[in-house]
């Protein structure tokens, strides 16, 4: 004999049951073996998802029958669905009174091949949830002006599975290839205009001694010609020779890539502009330069958008190596005693000599290429450091940055040795000052005591 359909007061039994089956599983879980913990992790999701499914569909009834209407019905699913007070009712919400809006008292189901119809058939379903089910009408609904009138079924279905299956971002993502396939004539090509009037970078968001903020959109070109950029530069690098693993974040590689390929753009103009500096910014600093030279204090950035941004010694320092830093070095009152030169930059010349000589990175095991490296000062600008081949070494900005980091010392060779290094590095940490207090000269003095002006951070004596 065949079984009636179970009515209201046998469901609501069943759901109680399960409600009661689910609270005491953890007590029994360890009864489990693999392949029951796998075959259980399956029902249970089932069960959510029919769980899900069914919230919304009361949602639907109670609209309809006006228990709750307009923005009450939010607060009706809260009420009810303490579990949807962490989230998650708006969009129960939402569908509930677009599918009653769809329907009005009739309870019957929206049109089939209506985005809604859709849509609600997926929810009710247990397909998708209730939040991704409102994301594919938010986008059905965008794409829907650009659609051929008889693609939008297509669409919205096609949608829904992309939904169901990766998320709202899949979906979103091939929004282009939809509207190549299933748009009115120049629908993609008006979508890119539109998008492009709107693509912007931010002003920076400054805050001293922190990360400088920056918010970015891209039209699909513009991003993929960036990532095409910095994307084989972002890559983990491990050093082969030295055993140096790379534990840079990946967000970390992206914006040390991204800078470099800014900097190599500035090198580029300021080459073609017959700059003989060639230098990879210019930034106006006002430090001390007793401070600057004993690596304490800071030094505040002057005249631009960072303006007063604190700036470490030692990043000035690493800075300083290719940067046109201009320092504006200051007496006990805050005076301007001296307004540095550009006199220490490496020329372009000794450049193409640095690049024939060092052939990229000098550090060991790295295969960055010249147009990747740097001019980085063996012995420190500030540090008296004369700018020229013979104390000079490339470096890429990784290894630049490491360099400066571990504070360590090279050996620049008139002749290559037998592995065909011109630079030698010593990587104990610390080898610059243990060098340095080896030098003839020593490390500098903030002032030369016998003229009573300022010692210029080029390492030359210069009147007041």
């Amino acid at each position: 004999m065949a079984s009636s359909t179970p009515d209201l007061a046998e469901r609501r039994s069943r759901v109680i049951a399960a409600r009661e089956a689910l609270a005491g599983l953890d007590d029994v879980l360890h009864e489990a073996s693999g392949a029951e913990l796998a075959e259980l992790m399956g029902l249970v999701d089932d069960l959510a998802a029919a769980g899900s499914a069914a919230r919304v569909t009361v949602a639907v009834e109670a609209t309809r029958r006006g228990e709750a209407a307009g923005s009450e019905v939010q607060a009706w699913v809260r009420e009810n669905a303490r579990s949807l007070r962490q989230g998650g009712a708006a969009s129960v919400a939402r569908i509930a009174v677009d599918v009653a809006a769809a329907t009005g008292l009739t309870g019957a189901a929206p049109e089939a091949c209506s985005p809604i119809g859709i849509v609600w058939n997926a929810v009710r379903l247990g397909r998708v949830e209730a939040g991704t089910g409102c994301a594919v009408l938010r986008e059905a609904r965008r794409l829907d002006p650009l659609l051929r009138t008889e693609a939008v079924p297509t669409v919205t279905s096609a949608l829904v599975d992309l939904a169901e299956r990766w998320g709202p971002s899949m979906m979103r993502r091939l929004r282009p290839q939809l509207l190549a396939e299933h748009g009115h004539d120049g629908a993609l090509d008006d979508l890119q205009q539109r998008l492009a009037s709107a693509a912007r970078l931010s002003m920076p968001h400054v805050e001293s001694g922190d990360l400088t903020e920056y918010q970015l959109w891209m039209t699909p070109e513009q991003a993929a010609t960036l990532e095409a950029a910095i994307g084989p530069s972002s890559a983990p690098a491990p050093n082969g020779e030295t055993g140096e693993p790379d534990l840079r974040p990946a967000g970390q590689r992206r914006v040390e890539a991204l800078t470099e390929l800014c900097r190599a753009a500035s090198t580029t103009a300021a080459e073609a502009a017959g700059d003989p500096s060639v230098a990879g910014a210019v930034l106006h600093v006002g430090v001390d330069l007793a401070d600057l030279e004993a690596r304490i204090g800071a030094g505040e950035v002057i005249g631009s958008v960072a303006d007063g941004t604190i700036v470490s010694p030692e990043t000035l320092r690493q800075i300083a190596c290719d940067a046109a830093v201009i320092p504006y070095v200051l007496g006990s009152a805050g005076e301007v005693l001296d307004v540095g030169r550009l006199a220490r930059l490496f020329t372009r010349a000794q450049r193409r000599l640095l690049r024939l000589r060092d052939r990229g990175c000098t550090y060991p095991g790295c295969t960055s290429p010249p147009d990747r490296a740097r001019a980085h000062h063996v012995r420190h600008w500030a540090d008296g450091g004369a700018t020229d081949v013979a104390n000079a070494a490339l470096l890429c900005q990784r290894h630049h940055t490491t360099v400066h980091r571990r504070r360590l010392w090279a050996q620049v060779r008139e002749r290559r040795d037998d592995r065909g290094r011109s630079v030698v590095w010593d990587l104990t940490d610390g080898s610059y000052d243990r060098a340095l207090t080896r030098l003839p000269n020593g490390p500098p003095c903030a002032a030369d005591p016998g003229r009573g002006h300022p010692r210029h951070p080029d390492g030359h004596d210069r009147a007041a």
